[in-house]
């Protein structure tokens, strides 16, 4: 995944990110499925409407929509977070608020050593 824009905007890095090939759906599901543990406070959105998650198998249920968020407090990169993927597209979106000395500003080198390799286990996560 590259890494292809970040800015700050009031108190928020927003940064885009381009995955290798467009993904469908159940390659969200998959990548959702597999990082769902590692997030305290852990919310799920379709379309931008929160879902009652029981059990993170019922994430490989969900019904096809236009995109898929996942958000909450993710223990890998030890920050909160908001993930965004696009049915069918190649771009995801994320937004993290500047609280951590990584993600304090829209530097373009720190903010990929802070966050790259974890993109890059989500998309890898889309094909297993």
């Amino acid at each position: 995944m590259v890494l292809l824009d970040i800015k700050k905007e009031e108190g928020w890095l927003l940064s885009t990110f381009n995955l290798t090939y467009k993904v469908g759906w159940n390659n969200i599901c998959k990548a959702i499925y597999t990082t769902y543990d590692y997030y305290e406070k852990v919310e799920v959105l379709i379309d931008d409407k929160a879902v009652e998650i029981n059990s993170k198998e019922d994430i490989l249920k969900l019904e096809e929509a236009g995109n898929m968020t996942i958000r909450g407090m993710c223990k890998i990169i030890n920050a909160w977070i908001m993930i965004k993927f696009y049915n069918q597209l190649n771009v995801v979106s994320v937004t993290m608020p500047c609280v951590t000395k990584n993600f304090d500003e829209a530097n373009y080198e720190k903010f990929n050593l802070a966050i790259g390799q974890y993109m890059d286990s989500l998309e890898l996560a889309m094909y297993r």
